[in-house]
């Protein structure tokens, strides 16, 4: 189906949203890298879900968020757009950043909250468990770690940006370097507060994830009280994105 594309309003800040399907909603919040657009697992979902994709403020086409300072500003604002876009009882999935701005939100107030699915979730730290920096790493770097199959790179490596996107790209990693800049990517008190989750959650995780190790999945593990948590092989950073199949197979029968 082809998703309805407009523009809302939370708190004073526009942002982009796709929207499309029926049913239960799902609420998809991205990683740093940035708005997704409509993907397969979005396509797939809205056969029997009403998919909603917001990008986060300060990414991309979306309003400046000066206000917005750190994951935990964020975790209140998605807990006003679940209030004020009327979805008392929504199946949030988090990628990466969007997964620990989703764990950020259940520790504040899960009411509104059918399920959590988190796809390699930043937000904790093991020690002596190092992390990749994609603050450091090159374009082509980061298109060839974040990923296992290396023509998924190739891809990404091979697309020309307009001159639009480079800015919406130049503003999504200043909005990212505010939020995982220092510490890197993590909350170092996020831990403690994990066993306030008490929705039933899913965490899914690439065996090769560069920038993640799948070590962490560890965390969740162990922390969360309702969890399931499934490490997928051959695969990168992007669950969703690389190993599509096996993502929908385990949502389809979570949700």
């Amino acid at each position: 189906m082809t998703p309805t594309e407009s523009t809302a309003t939370i708190n004073g800040l526009k942002f982009r949203l796709l929207r499309g399907g029926r049913g239960t909603p799902v609420l998809f919040l991205h990683g740093a890298n940035g708005f997704p657009g409509w993907l397969p697992l979005f396509e797939r979902l809205s056969a029997d879900h009403d998919v909603i994709v917001p990008e986060h403020p300060g990414f991309g086409a979306s309003d400046d968020a000066p206000g917005l300072v750190n994951v935990s500003d964020f975790a209140f604002y998605y807990l006003d757009f679940l209030e004020q876009m009327n979805l008392p009882e929504v199946h949030v999935i988090g990628h990466s950043l969007g997964g620990w701005i989703s764990a950020e939100i259940a520790i504040r107030d899960r009411s509104r909250l059918a399920s959590l699915t988190l796809l390699a979730p930043a937000g904790v730290r093991i020690k002596g468990v190092p992390t990749g920096d994609n603050f450091i790493w090159t374009p082509d770097e980061a298109a060839r770690l974040v990923v296992y199959d290396q023509a998924l790179a190739e891809q990404a490596i091979a697309r020309v940006l307009t001159s639009e996107e480079q800015d919406q790209m130049i503003r999504t990693r200043l909005m990212a370097a505010r939020l995982g800049w220092e510490p890197r990517w993590f909350n170092p008190h996020l831990e403690k507060w994990l066993h306030r989750v008490r929705t039933r959650t899913l965490v899914l995780w690439g065996r090769q994830d560069n920038l993640l190790p799948a070590a962490y999945a560890s965390v969740w593990q162990d922390k969360l009280p309702n969890v399931v948590c499934e490490i997928i092989d051959e695969c990168g950073h992007s669950p969703h994105i690389e190993q599509l199949e096996q993502v929908v197979t385990q949502l389809k029968n979570f949700l």
